[in-house]
C-alpha cells in the first residue's frame, strides 16, 4: 500500500509499506478513503514531538469501509463504513469504563516511556511517534484499528465522507475544548487561534450558549472563515499592541469569562517574549512555546476559565503561576475523549445543526501529502484544512 511516511524534520515521503494485518482479535483492518492532516501533525514534521522514527506513517484523522475483522470483532462487518476516533481506547478499563477515552491504561505498549516523561501515561494514539505507542497512522490506503468495536463509528448513509471525517478529531476536540469552559447564558468566550481547532470551537461555544466568542489570529483567511462561519467577532494581532488591553476593551475592562488556546505548543510571539522562547527552545531550556497560554490566564476575567485543546508536549517557562492562583482561575485541558462525542456530534450533523465540511479549503491526493504539509504550515494558498483521497 501507498503511505505518508516521516523520515525527520521535514522530510516526509508517500512510499510503498506492506499491507496491515489482523493481529489481535479485536482487530479491523479499514481501507481509507479520506483521511487529513491536522495542526497537531505539524509538530512532528516540524520535529518538535520526540521518539518519531524514519518510516513511521502520519496521520490520525481518516475514515472509510472495514474489509477484514478479527474474530473478536461484535460491533463490525465487512463492508461497514466507519469513522476512526485518534485515540485508541478498549472501552474496558478504570478511564475507559468513565468516558476518558483517551486516558486507556491498555492501549500504549510503550507506557513507561511516556510515564517518564509525563507522570502517567495517556491512551496510545495513531501516527504520533513511539511515545504513545507507534501504532501506524491514517494516511495511507489501509490501516490497522486496534479495539475497532470501541474506536469505529458507524456513518449512515446520509452523512458524506467529508462531513464525517471530522469527528475523528477536531470536531470533537473543538466541542470539548468549548464544553470545558462551563459556559453560561450571555458570557463571552475568546478563542486564541483560528486553525481548524478553533473554527469548531467557536461553533461549540454557541452551540453551548455562548453570547459572544471574540476570535483571535493573525492570518487573514481564518479570521474571514471565523467571521463567517463562525460568526465571532475577530482581533488580528498585527493590529493591537496589546492582545489582553483590546480584550479588556472588548468586555467592559473585565476580561472574557473563558478563554480557549486552541494554539498549542509552537505559538508565535512578538517582541522580547518571542525572542526569549526560542533561545531557551534552542538550548532545551524549555521544549514549548507558551506564549498563547501566557496570555490566555492574563486575559481571562477573574474567576474564569482557561480551556487548552492546543497540544503542549513538555516544559514551559515563565507560566504565570501568580495569576492563575490569586485569580482564582480553572485550567482545564487534556487529549479529547472522542468516542464520548462521537454520536452526540453525529446528531448534530444529521439534523442540519453544522456541516463540519466547511473548514475545508484544499482537496489532494494522498501522492501530494508531503507539499502539502509545507503549504498547511505556512498557511501558502488560504490554506486552513487539507482533505486527501489515498
Amino acid at each position: 500500500m501507498k503511505a505518508n511516511c516521516w523520515h525527520g524534520k521535514t522530510h516526509l515521503e508517500v512510499e510503498e509499506k506492506p499491507d496491515p494485518t489482523i493481529v489481535e482479535p479485536t482487530d479491523a483492518i479499514v481501507r481509507v478513503t479520506l483521511t487529513a492532516i491536522c495542526g497537531s501533525d505539524l509538530h512532528l514534521y516540524d520535529g518538535v514531538i520526540p521518539t518519531m522514527e524514519s518510516g513511521d506513517i502520519l496521520g490520525h484523522e481518516f475514515m472509510g469501509e472495514i474489509v477484514e475483522t478479527g474474530g473478536g470483532v461484535k460491533r463490525h462487518k465487512k463492508g461497514d463504513r466507519v469513522v476512526v476516533a485518534f485515540p485508541i481506547s478498549c472501552g474496558t478499563c478504570y478511564f475507559c469504563t468513565k468516558t476518558l477515552f483517551s486516558l486507556c491504561e491498555r492501549s500504549n505498549p510503550n507506557a513507561e516511556m511516556a510515564a517518564k516523561l509525563w507522570g502517567h501515561s495517556p491512551a496510545g494514539l495513531f501516527g504520533y511517534s513511539h511515545l504513545l505507542g507507534g501504532y501506524a497512522g491514517g494516511q495511507a490506503e489501509y490501516v490497522r484499528v486496534p479495539f475497532a468495536d470501541v474506536g469505529a463509528f458507524p456513518v449512515p448513509e446520509s452523512v458524506t465522507d467529508e462531513q464525517a471525517l471530522f469527528l475523528s478529531d477536531i470536531f470533537p476536540t473543538g466541542y470539548m475544548a468549548a464544553e470545558n469552559c462551563n459556559i453560561q447564558k450571555d458570557e463571552t468566550v475568546a478563542v486564541f487561534g483560528c486553525g481548524p481547532v478553533g473554527q469548531f470551537a467557536i461553533k461549540s461555544a454557541y452551540m453551548l450558549g455562548a453570547e459572544r466568542v471574540i476570535a483571535i489570529d493573525r492570518v487573514p483567511e481564518r479570521l474571514a472563515m471565523a467571521r463567517t462561519q463562525g460568526g465571532a467577532e475577530t482581533i488580528d494581532t498585527d493590529d493591537v499592541d496589546d492582545i489582553n488591553a483590546a480584550l479588556a476593551e472588548k468586555t467592559s475592562g473585565r476580561g472574557p469569562d473563558a478563554v480557549i488556546d486552541a494554539v498549542g505548543m509552537e505559538a508565535h510571539a512578538d517582541g522580547f517574549e518571542g525572542v526569549y522562547d526560542r533561545v531557551k527552545q534552542i538550548a532545551k531550556l524549555e521544549s514549548d512555546r507558551p506564549a498563547v497560554l501566557r496570555d490566555a490566564i492574563m486575559s481571562v476575567r477573574n474567576g474564569g476559565t482557561v480551556s487548552v485543546p492546543g497540544v503542549y508536549g513538555g516544559l514551559v517557562d515563565k507560566f504565570p503561576a501568580g495569576a492563575f492562583v490569586n485569580r482564582n482561575l480553572t485550567l482545564k485541558s487534556g487529549q479529547t475523549h472522542v468516542q464520548r462525542y462521537m454520536p452526540l456530534l453525529l446528531e448534530k450533523i444529521v439534523a442540519g445543526e453544522i456541516d463540519p465540511s466547511f473548514v475545508i479549503t484544499h482537496r489532494i491526493k494522498l501522492a501530494d501529502a508531503p507539499a502539502a504539509y509545507e503549504t498547511f504550515r505556512d498557511k501558502k494558498d488560504g490554506c486552513i484544512k487539507v482533505v486527501m483521497t489515498p
